[in-house]
């Protein structure tokens, strides 16, 4: 038997396989380690104080042929259990709820932890938006209540 020569896959699998797992460790650090932008004010609205976060600095991205953009709402004062429903929208006014309720798009759903939608946006977020937050208690009361965009989405492409 002949001993041949090693090919380029044998000279270097190793290095190539210690590569893989350097890439695996630096993405697990950055998925354990995620960076947030700023909360925004929290707002009283009913019997809840919600406090919003977005998930990144971005302009809204397409869903399910809708544009959205991802947010987080803190419970700081209420019961989740209270809300029947609730919606966001982002824009110069507030989407009626008869509107709303139709597709589905922009529902609050999470846990008594926090609540994440993804928010029904335009294509691009202009300085003249806010975000409003209709919501429904199960005794039929509705409420809105807006936030203003801060200007570090106006400043993103």
């Amino acid at each position: 038997m002949t001993n041949q020569a090693p090919t380029w896959w044998d000279k270097n699998k190793y290095l190539i396989n210690g590569l893989v797992l350097i890439l695996i460790g630096y993405y697990l650090y950055q998925s354990l380690n995620p960076k947030f932008p700023d909360l925004w004010e929290p707002k009283q609205v009913g019997e809840f104080e919600l406090t919003p976060m977005p998930f990144d600095l971005e302009q809204p991205y397409l869903h399910h042929g809708v544009y959205t953009k991802d947010f987080f709402l803190f419970v700081n004062k209420g019961n989740v259990k209270n809300i029947r429903q609730a919606y966001i929208n982002i824009g110069n006014s507030p989407s009626p709820l008869s509107e709303l309720e139709l597709t589905g798009n922009g529902i609050l759903h999470g846990s008594q932890h926090g609540q994440e939608v993804h928010a029904i946006a335009p294509e691009r977020i202009a300085s003249n938006h806010k975000m409003w937050l209709t919501l429904e208690n199960w005794q039929g009361q509705q409420f809105i209540t807006s936030w203003d965009i801060p200007s570090t989405f106006q400043k993103q492409r």
